[in-house]
């Protein structure tokens, strides 16, 4: 489902402006961060659906929090702005 709301050339220019991450866990352990292209299919999902954060349906693998929290992040570096730039 992922690969169908992202198709690869959208994902190939979203690569190119989004910053990398840097996953910091200083005791160790913990979950394996989601992944950005999973995380951008749910974005994708609320934006063009227009169900709301806690509505979003499991199928995409990140919680919903999870998802908000990316969108809230990619927005304050204006990957979105970025994006629709290029």
């Amino acid at each position: 489902m992922v690969e169908r709301l992202v198709p690869e050339e959208l994902w190939v220019l979203f690569r190119r402006v989004v910053p990398p991450t840097e996953v910091i866990r200083p005791q160790g352990g913990g979950r394996r961060r989601a992944g950005d292209r999973e995380a951008l299919a749910a974005i994708i999902f609320v934006a063009t659906s227009g169900c709301t954060w806690r509505q979003l349906p499991p199928v995409f693998g990140p919680s919903w929090q999870t998802v908000y929290r990316r969108f809230a992040q990619w927005s304050r570096v204006r990957v979105w702005a970025q994006c629709h730039e290029a």
